[in-house]
């Protein structure tokens, strides 16, 4: 069959089910949302088999043309390609991290092998590849645009990334490693999910709610009522008489961060939250049929081995190879810098918590068997009581005034006063679930932007943390017409209960700004390219505009815009906004150390050259090495470290090794990576891989930028201006660096983000 024939064919069937599968059919939806009422689980499968013919049929046309290859017969062609698969992926993968049902969870696990085969045929294929190298080789002498140059650059390296020089047994097992990859890492996020919604803890006795703030047990009954566990019930699983469960009570606690935060903060029963720590930090890590460190060091083995056959010596060497950082050397001597300042300040931190422990000892209110040092399920608890010691902040006074509404009302308030948008919530979107919502958004002109969903509440069946995505990007289509974005943030924000709506804490507020600078990135984008649009930017680039956004959350003018009282409507008043802005540097160093130690154990996994190390090796395990294993060494700041001295190869205990990692950085006992090993999602599942830095390396950036705001202004048009010119409508249609220096006037300081963090 000719492959115009096959095209041709697979359209006709595309026509003839497109009353069946609403993917093959044109959206008729408001703004070309997907139709999510009508998406059925097994419409996906379908669509993305009819994508990948389409797309690979599209791919041999534009090899098949006679034409001498230029941008646009050879990389516009392919970057125009692939409609449908881009359409039907957008909705799987945004559903299959915010409401992944266990058929959704399949169906993802049957398609993740198509794509990857794809992407190798695309990626692998020599004839494809000496079209896009004749244009590659003479991009800055063809009259291109900088973004043609950048996106023919990005398509070149896409291949070389993925072994299209190499010969064909390299390819034969890149296919292989690419292949086992994606369903690793797809695993380790299925058993993160799991293992996060297995625990419970389930309260029933007053001692047992000491010092919970009335709010927080609104929600845990919520949580009590929602999973049916009546007083009935609670009695009954615990071996005692309904008569005796407290008024108000059950308390269903879990792992969520709006459950397990709160308690970790707030409890004053230290066997509970040593226990709801312990179930939080082994998560991935219990020996059990959702156990990841297996699967961690099978993920590992096969980055080394793909960063050997592409000629690097780590995954990290590879991996930071395009980043704005460039090496690994840099990463390690900018996390150190860091990383010492964040435990200095930690320890001035512990001494103040201590002096309380200390006392609460002195009055018998520890249990009699324990010691009275701060471990780290007393951080959150104690870290609390020094600020409301030190500056009087009781966060339950302050939650009334940031009920998640009037929050969200704030977000959009800044982003009309800086760059002039304007948001409309229309309640006849369709949405995935009853919890979204979604609101047009236009220009200073009245031009439309893009349309933005919020997924604020947690559910068993949504990823922990908080996340900006798209189901549509931004380009400009073969025709001419500007394909606007559709966006959505997603959070694990408290919910509302017990008749009170959702109050958001200060790190939940934050968080909300924080995410909604990724939406603004996306939104105001200005590509004619969607691989070059909006958030599509380097790893250690793209949280500038999310990180930046927060600086705006807690100053006292944009405060008075939306802090409200949800009962009276009050505005916040001018006592509590002091405490907050003096609080505002408070418990930094912990909060330094935490990221900067799971920056820096991000960055010895894949600084690794083997996952076997000899057998006096600190974090060797038991398991030997197979024949022909090759000894590991840490490949630290450009320096090659042994791992081991002698005896027989052997595999390596990933928590011996995070173990190793930490101490050898120098963090505290009363400190835990923010995220360990066995439950490092983003780096093991979530693209984030030797780039768990670029929280902190964007730190700089924006707290480097926001210096400029507070001088000129918060509001200064012409910086506003400047930063959406430059930053925000740019995607990756220019160097990051010199995005920045054109807006700012200068390269980045360290000093800024040390400045900001009370680290100096």
């Amino acid at each position: 069959m000719s492959r115009k024939l096959f095209f041709s064919s697979i359209l006709l069937l595309m026509m003839s089910c497109s009353n069946i599968n609403p993917f093959f059919g044109e959206w008729d939806t408001p703004y070309g949302i997907p139709p999510f009422g009508e998406i059925h689980v097994n419409d996906y499968i379908h669509a993305v088999k009819f994508g990948i013919h389409q797309q690979a049929a599209e791919v041999d046309a534009i090899i098949a043309k006679d034409a001498e290859p230029d941008f646009e017969n050879t990389i516009a062609a392919y970057e125009h390609s692939g409609q449908l698969l881009d359409r039907v992926t957008g909705v799987l993968f945004n559903l299959s991290e915010s409401d992944a049902t266990p058929a959704l969870q399949k169906v993802v696990e049957k398609v993740i092998p198509m794509l990857t085969e794809h992407n190798d045929n695309i990626f692998m294929n020599p004839y494809f590849f000496e079209r896009v190298k004749k244009v590659y080789d003479s991009r800055n002498s063809s009259g291109l645009t900088r973004e043609q140059i950048r996106l023919t650059e990005k398509l070149y390296r896409r291949f070389m990334s993925n072994g299209v020089s190499l010969d064909a047994a390299g390819q034969a097992r890149m296919r292989e490693i690419n292949r086992e990859l994606a369903a690793l890492e797809q695993d380790f996020g299925n058993n993160l999910l799991a293992e996060t919604n297995s625990f419970t803890l389930l309260l029933t006795d007053s001692s047992e709610i000491a010092g919970l703030p009335e709010s927080v047990l609104h929600s845990a009954a919520a949580e009590a009522e929602a999973a049916g566990i009546s007083a009935r019930d609670a009695a009954r699983l615990k071996g005692m008489d309904e008569r005796d469960v407290a008024a108000g009570g059950p308390w269903l606690f879990t792992l969520q961060n709006p459950s397990y935060v709160p308690f970790m903060t707030y409890s004053a029963n230290r066997e509970l939250r040593e226990k709801m720590f312990r179930a939080y930090s082994s998560r991935g890590n219990n020996g059990n049929d959702r156990d990841n460190k297996d699967i961690v060091l099978k993920i590992m083995a096969l980055r080394i081995e793909k960063a050997h056959l592409l000629g690097y010596e780590t995954p990290a060497g590879f991996i930071l190879s395009d980043k704005m950082a460039r090496s690994p050397e840099t990463v390690d001597s900018f996390l150190d810098r860091i990383f010492s300042a964040g435990v200095r300040k930690a320890r001035e931190e512990i001494t103040d918590m201590q002096a309380l422990m200390d006392a609460d000892a002195e009055a018998g209110l520890l249990p009699a068997d324990s010691t009275s040092v701060i471990r780290p399920w007393d951080w959150a608890f104690y870290a609390e009581r020094v600020r409301q010691s030190k500056y009087a902040l009781d966060e339950t006074e302050v939650k009334p005034y940031f009920k998640m509404e009037n929050v969200r009302e704030g977000v959009f308030a800044v982003a009309h006063r800086l760059y002039g948008v304007n948001f409309v919530k229309v309640d006849s979107l369709p949405v995935y679930h009853p919890d979204v919502e979604g609101f047009k958004v236009t220009d200073s002109d009245s031009s439309f932007l893009g349309i933005f969903l919020t997924d604020y509440y947690p559910r068993s069946t949504k990823r922990g943390g908080a996340w900006m995505s798209n189901f549509r990007n931004q380009e400009i289509s073969e025709d001419g017409e500007d394909i606007r974005p559709v966006i959505v943030n997603v959070g694990n924000f408290t919910k509302p209960a017990a008749g009170k709506p959702s109050l958001l804490t200060l790190d939940e507020t934050a968080t909300m700004f924080h995410e909604f600078g990724h939406a603004l990135h996306g939104m105001l984008t200005r590509c004619t390219y969607k691989d070059m649009s909006g958030t599509s930017v380097a790893r250690d680039f793209v949280e500038l505009p999310s990180q930046l956004n927060e600086n705006w959350a807690f100053q006292p003018e944009v405060l008075a815009m939306y802090a409200r009282h949800y009962e009276t409507g009050e505005t916040i008043p001018d006592s509590l906004v002091v405490k907050i802005r003096q609080a505002g540097k408070f418990n930094q160093g912990f909060m330094t150390t935490e990221l900067a130690a799971a920056s820096i154990l991000d960055m010895r996994w894949h600084e690794l050259t083997s996952v076997y190390v000899p057998s006096d090796s600190p974090f060797a395990s038991q398991t030997p090495a197979p024949e022909g294993a090759e000894a590991a060494f840490l490949v630290i700041g450009g320096k090659k470290i042994p791992t081991g001295t002698s005896g027989e190869l052997r595999l390596i205990d990933p928590v011996r090794f995070e173990e190793y990692v930490m101490k050898e950085a120098g963090l505290i006992e009363e400190i835990i990576p923010r995220y360990r090993t066995t439950y490092f999602n983003h780096i093991f599942k979530s693209g984030y891989d030797a780039g768990y830095y670029s929280y902190l390396w964007a730190e700089v950036l924006d707290k480097d930028a926001f210096e400029l705001f507070a001088k000129r202004g918060l509001f200064d048009s012409r910086t506003a201006i400047s930063y959406r010119k430059n930053i925000l409508e740019k995607g990756d249609s220019e160097d990051p660096m010199v995005s920045y220096r054109r807006f700012r006037g200068a390269e980045p300081s360290v000093g800024a983000l040390l400045r900001a963090r009370g680290l100096e």
